[in-house]
């Protein structure tokens, strides 16, 4: 029995090493496109990027290379438990739902459902600051917009002068920890809660999606067990495409509700831009004003996004990084 609790925490411990290397990898390697995908989501008056690229390159132009990264510290901080709460709840769920080793399809849907919910109490405060970060150049290049807008007649541009920009984005870079404690200060726990009802139809979904379409994609070809651990027996390439796969197509699918979300977390509004008191009037307000495509908006983004991050993820448990940083522990 100890032999067994001590194999329980060795393996939780893989998880979270697991789980945090595939989110700090993935994060840096894709933050650039989640950031054009809030910016593009909370997009509703003056149209200040065309698209993806337009966006990425206005804001390398007007905030500088790291203004892409705006937000990811806030990430890189949080997705270590968010990650690990998220796998790891999918793990026991799924150990507890299965019947003398097989899972049933409706079996790896509670287990998603049930990775989903947990992983809410670290998501929601981590969006919530990430999006108020990553926000701030897209409100000041509005600014800007506008101001141009009125100097020089009907044809605004995007690019005043440096001195300009450099002074509307100093003072429009908020910080993660004095957004932290203004919201505790004026709302206590629940601003930095604020959305989580949001947070949770969306991540949900997206997880009783994910994991039971990863595990299949994952044993297509092989005779064995389809539903017992399948990352463990595939080939690597055969994980990393079931994952970035079974990625795209939850991120997809979910991308409404990640629409309402970034709305309703957002916190500063540009001129003109709606707000909202609660999800049912959100989608009101977005049919009404911008039309059942405004909740498509990102999808791209978001696919890009969350493809190469899980596609990462299942490369990393292939890989078996926890388990060799164990080794090398002792």
């Amino acid at each position: 029995k100890s032999n067994s609790g001590i194999i329980t925490i060795l393996n939780c411990i893989s998880l979270l090493i697991n789980g945090g290397v595939a989110g700090l990898v993935g994060v840096t390697c894709v933050f650039p496109i989640d950031l054009a995908k809030t910016r593009l989501q909370n997009q509703q008056g003056a149209r200040v990027y065309g698209g993806m690229l337009d966006c990425l390159a206005k804001t390398i132009k007007m905030e500088g290379y790291f203004g892409m990264y705006r937000g990811a510290a806030v990430n890189l901080t949080l997705v270590t438990p968010e990650k690990a709460i998220k796998l790891a709840a999918n793990d026991v769920f799924r150990q507890k739902l299965s019947k003398d080793g097989k899972l049933a399809l409706w079996g790896e849907i509670l287990a998603g459902c049930g990775a989903g919910t947990c992983q809410v109490v670290v998501t929601t405060p981590m969006e919530m600051l990430k999006i108020q970060l990553q926000d701030a150049g897209r409100l000041a290049a509005q600014r800007t917009v506008t101001a141009s807008a009125s100097a020089t007649g009907p044809t605004p541009s995007l690019v005043a002068s440096r001195a300009a920009q450099t002074g509307t984005n100093a003072r429009s870079q908020p910080s993660a920890t004095r957004i932290t404690l203004e919201l505790l200060k004026t709302r206590g726990l629940r601003g930095l809660y604020k959305g989580a009802g949001a947070t949770l139809m969306r991540d949900v979904p997206f997880s009783m999606i994910y994991f039971p379409l990863f595990a299949n994609l994952n044993a297509v070809g092989r005779t064995e067990d389809r539903h017992s651990n399948p990352q463990e027996r595939a080939p690597f390439l055969q994980s990393f495409v079931a994952g970035c796969t079974a990625g795209s197509v939850a991120a997809v699918a979910v991308t409404p509700l990640d629409v309402i979300k970034t709305r309703l977390q957002t916190l500063q509004k540009g001129e003109g831009e709606d707000s909202y008191r609660g999800i049912i009037d959100c989608v009101q307000r977005v049919l009404k004003r911008e039309g059942p495509s405004a909740f498509l908006k990102g999808a791209a983004c978001r696919a890009l996004v969350i493809a190469p991050l899980f596609g990462i993820a299942q490369g990393v448990y292939f890989l078996g990084v926890g388990e060799h940083v164990l080794g090398l522990l002792g």
